[in-house]
């Protein structure tokens, strides 16, 4: 079955801030990292159980698979994905995650 995957404003505006500040130093670096980050978006149309359950929160549904450092979070439904946040991996995963919720920080 192949679903749909939508993007939380939130969690793209933490990807444009990862690319965004790959840029400064590379341009090639961050089209690459991009290419990377929407391919593995993609890949979760027909392959979002792939993921791990994220071990901080323990909720089935919520599910992360790993782009380079950072963690693309997302949730499985019957026919839709969302991508909750995209935290990089030196980030307090909890501060992170509480920020999000509050539409606070990237």
């Amino acid at each position: 079955m192949e679903r749909s995957v939508t993007w939380a404003e939130s969690a793209a505006d933490e990807f444009d801030a990862a690319a965004g500040y790959r840029a400064q130093t590379s341009k090639v670096y961050a089209s690459a990292f991009a290419q990377e980050v929407r391919a593995a978006s993609r890949s979760l149309r027909t392959m979002a159980e792939r993921g791990r359950v994220v071990p901080e929160l323990g909720i089935p549904t919520i599910r992360e698979i790993f782009v380079r450092n950072h963690r693309l979070i997302y949730s499985v439904a019957d026919e839709r994905v969302w991508v909750l946040a995209f935290i990089g991996g030196p980030r307090d995963f909890s501060k992170a995650w509480h920020e999000r919720s509050r539409g606070v920080g990237s």
